[in-house]
């Protein structure tokens, strides 16, 4: 589950909250060990979700560095490569 986490720091354009929310998702789920909550968990593993995803949004948004800011696609590219030279 966790593989779905990407690095959402230092790029240009920033991360956006969609990309936070999907990556506080994937942490919420692996923490509760639940793809989908039953009923009973349903409010508070969404909760989980939003207070991560704020706090993740904090953090990158607090985050400083005097690296340039990474590309999207040629750090897209490069997980593509790194895959198929993987699973080759």
């Amino acid at each position: 589950m966790c593989r779905n986490i990407k690095t959402l720091f230092n790029f240009d354009p920033p991360a956006t909250d969609d990309e936070i929310h999907a990556s506080a998702l994937q942490f919420v789920r692996k923490l509760s060990g639940f793809a989908k909550p039953s009923k009973a968990n349903q409010a508070v593993f969404d909760q989980a979700v939003e207070d991560v995803a704020a706090i993740a949004r904090r953090l990158v948004d607090s985050l400083e560095t005097n690296a340039p800011p990474r590309n999207r696609e040629i750090e897209a590219a490069k997980a593509k490569a790194r895959a198929a030279a993987r699973y080759a």
